[in-house]
């Protein structure tokens, strides 16, 4: 039955962006402010070009404390490659790619433009609402 459950039945909206010329202080405000473990970052086209997670903040803090420097854009810290998810594909899959990477969140991607954010925790509430039997 997990099969049949869909990204797009579990995903959040993707109200939160970040853009690549923002500066990475502001960035980093936004994450802690909506307790984001990372955010994607579009281009005016809404479409994905990048992702800032936690760890690559962390990049961040060294620099200031190592180089006294913090003046960083988001677009200098981003990962460009990007894992995402259809919002048709299957809650399982979601789930096995999840195991596969250390990602705790992933854009939801169709046509090329952002439609939604899939989490960790989206994935095991759809689990629960389900009744997946954990013995």
């Amino acid at each position: 039955m997990l099969k049949s459950v869909t990204t797009r039945d579990y995903m959040t909206s993707a109200s939160i962006v970040l853009k690549p010329e923002q500066d990475i202080l502001k960035a980093v405000e936004t994450l802690l402010e909506y307790r984001l473990t990372g955010a994607p970052v579009v281009d005016e086209h809404r479409e994905v070009i990048g992702f800032l997670s936690e760890k690559d903040c962390l990049h961040v803090v060294l620099s200031a404390i190592y180089n006294g420097n913090m003046g960083e854009s988001v677009g200098d810290r981003m990962s460009h490659k990007v894992m995402s998810a259809h919002p048709d594909d299957s809650i399982a899959d979601v789930a096995e790619r999840f195991l596969k990477c250390n990602c705790r969140c992933f854009p939801v991607i169709e046509k090329n433009v952002l439609v939604g954010m899939i989490s960790r925790a989206n994935v095991l509430q759809a689990m629960e609402k389900i009744g997946v039997n954990w013995d």
